[in-house]
C-alpha cells in the first residue's frame, strides 16, 4: 500500500476494516449468547468483551479523535479499558450484552466510514496521514480477532469453526538449515505507512554470521524431545522454566495428551492424532528454549530472525516480506484463519526468503531469545500503552504471525511480545546456532 492516492487509500482502508469486521462477526456469531458472555478461561476475556472493546477503541480513535465527533458512549470508556481491568475480572463488569454490543459496534462503524470519507489522508495530522489511524484500528481489531480465535481454542464443546485443510507440502527435501551471512542490514522501518511505533525507525544493525533452520520445528521433531525425556531432565531448562514446568506439571505442548502409544491433540473441538509434519504450536518460550538446548542449538535473536526473513544478499536491501515487497497471498503464507491450523512444512515455497528460509510469515508465531525493547530513536505514537509500557525483560519477542494472523496485521518488521510462560497463543519456534570455527573460515 505504498504511495497510494487518497482515493485508493480510502478504498484500501474500507476493504481492510470490512474484512476485519466480517471476521469479528464470524467469530462471535459462531456461538450462542450464553457462550458469548461466558469466560472460557481466566487467561481470556469473554468474547462479548472483546467485541465491544473493538468498538470502544474505534470510537475513541476514529470517531472522536480523527473525526472530532461527539462521544457515542463515554460511559463505556472505563469498562473497556484493557489497562484498568485484568482479563480474569472482566466478567464481573457491567458489560454490554450480545445484542447491545453488536448494535454499538455497527453504529461506531457507520460513523467511522463517514469520517473516512471526509478525512484529509494526503496531509493532515499524523493520525490522518496515509490513513494511519484507520490502519491502526484495523490491526487492533484483527489482533483481537486472533485473541478471540485463541478463546475458541480454549472453549469446550462441539466444533463451531470450520475451514479447509491447508495445502500439502509442495517442495522436495529441504536443507535442514541455511547460513545467514554476517554484516549489517537495515532492521525496522520508517517508510511502511501502517507500521506501528515499535517497528520504527529503520536502523542499521550488525549480525554475526549464523545458521538458522529452514523451517519451524515440527511436531515430529518435538516428539523426539518429548519421548526422549525432555520434560523430565532439568539440564535443558532454564532455572525459571524448570520451576514453572514443575509447578504446573507441564509434560507436553498445551492441548496434547497421550493415549496408549500415540499423542493426540484437541484443535478447536476436534480430537485428532498429532500430525508429525506440521510446526509445533502452543509451546511457551521456556519449552522452545529447552528443546533448542536439547538439540544443541538456541533460539534466534530478534535481529537474526529479521535478517533471515528480510535480507536479500543479491541487493543488500531489506525486503518488506521474505518473498519480496508484494502483499501476502494464499500462495505465500498461511494467514487469516484460512485453515485453522499450521500447514505442513514445505507448503509455501513461494513464501521463502531470499536466503531460502521457509514459512517465516504465518503458520506459527516464532519465539526469539530477545527481550522486548524499543529501537534506537523509538518514539511512542500515538500512545505509550501500545508498546512502550511493555518494554523490559518480562516479555519475549515473537515474530512472523500465525495461521490466525490477518495479512493486515503482519509484515517483515511486525513485532509481537508476550510473557515467556504463554502457551494458549499460536506460538512455535525454529532454532539457530553459532557457526563453528571451520564454518567461519
Amino acid at each position: 500500500m505504498l504511495d497510494l492516492s487518497p482515493q485508493d487509500l480510502r478504498a484500501h482502508a474500507t476493504e481492510a476494516l470490512t474484512r476485519a469486521r466480517a471476521r469479528s462477526t464470524a467469530l462471535t456469531d459462531a456461538v450462542d449468547d450464553e457462550d458469548l458472555v461466558r469466560q472460557h478461561s481466566k487467561l481470556m476475556s469473554p468474547l462479548v468483551w472483546d467485541l465491544a472493546h473493538i468498538g470502544s477503541q474505534e470510537e475513541l480513535w476514529l470517531v472522536r479523535d480523527v473525526g472530532g465527533r461527539e462521544p457515542l458512549r463515554p460511559d463505556l470508556d472505563e469498562i473497556y479499558d484493557a489497562f484498568k481491568h485484568a482479563r480474569a475480572d472482566r466478567p464481573g463488569l457491567p458489560l454490554l450484552g450480545p445484542a447491545d454490543a453488536r448494535a454499538y459496534v455497527r453504529e461506531v462503524r457507520d460513523k467511522s466510514f463517514d469520517v473516512l470519507e471526509k478525512a484529509p489522508l494526503s496531509d493532515g495530522n499524523a493520525l490522518q496521514r496515509n490513513a494511519f489511524a484507520f490502519g491502526m484500528i484495523t490491526q487492533h481489531e484483527q489482533q483481537h480477532d486472533e485473541t478471540m480465535l485463541a478463546t475458541h481454542q480454549l472453549r469446550r464443546g462441539e466444533p463451531v469453526l470450520h475451514a479447509p485443510a491447508p495445502p500439502a507440502r509442495r517442495t522436495g527435501a529441504l536443507p535442514s538449515e541455511v547460513v545467514v551471512p554476517g554484516g549489517a542490514f537495515v532492521m525496522g522501518t520508517t517508510a511502511e505507512p501502517w507500521a506501528l511505533d515499535n517497528e520504527r525507525p529503520a536502523h542499521e544493525t550488525h549480525v554475526a554470521a549464523f545458521a538458522i533452520e529452514t523451517t519451524p520445528v515440527t511436531n515430529g521433531a518435538y516428539l523426539e524431545f518429548l519421548d526422549g525425556g525432555g520434560y523430565t531432565d532439568p539440564r535443558w531448562w532454564s532455572e525459571e522454566g524448570w520451576a514453572y514446568r514443575a509447578e504446573h506439571n507441564i509434560v507436553a505442548p498445551r492441548f496434547w495428551r497421550r493415549e496408549g502409544d500415540q499423542w493426540w491433540r484437541v484443535r478447536f473441538g476436534v480430537h485428532e492424532p498429532v500430525p508429525h509434519d506440521e510446526p509445533v504450536v502452543h509451546v511457551s518460550f521456556h519449552e522452545a528454549a529447552a528443546y533448542a538446548a536439547w538439540a544443541g542449538k538456541r533460539l534466534p535473536t530478534e535481529p537474526e530472525w529479521e535478517k533471515a526473513a528480510r535480507f536479500d544478499p543479491a541487493t543488500g536491501r531489506s525486503r518488506r516480506f521474505p518473498w519480496g515487497d508484494d502483499e501476502p497471498t494464499a500462495e505465500h503464507a498461511n494467514l487469516g484463519q484460512r485453515h485453522l491450523r499450521p500447514a505442513p512444512v514445505g507448503a509455501y515455497p513461494a513464501g521463502a526468503s531470499a536466503l531460502g528460509v521457509h514459512q517465516l510469515i504465518g503458520d506459527v508465531w516464532e519465539w526469539t531469545s530477545s527481550d522486548f525493547h524499543g529501537y534506537p530513536g523509538f518514539r511512542a505514537f500515538p500512545y505509550r500503552e501500545y508498546s512502550e509500557v511493555f518494554f523490559g525483560p518480562e516479555y519475549k519477542v515473537l515474530r512472523g504471525g500465525s495461521f490466525g494472523t490477518d495479512a493486515a496485521a503482519i509484515r517483515g518488521t511486525f513485532r509481537n511480545w508476550d510473557y515467556p510462560i504463554r502457551r494458549q497463543i499460536f506460538a512455535g519456534f525454529r532454532c539457530a546456532r553459532d557457526l563453528t570455527a571451520a564454518e567461519r573460515g
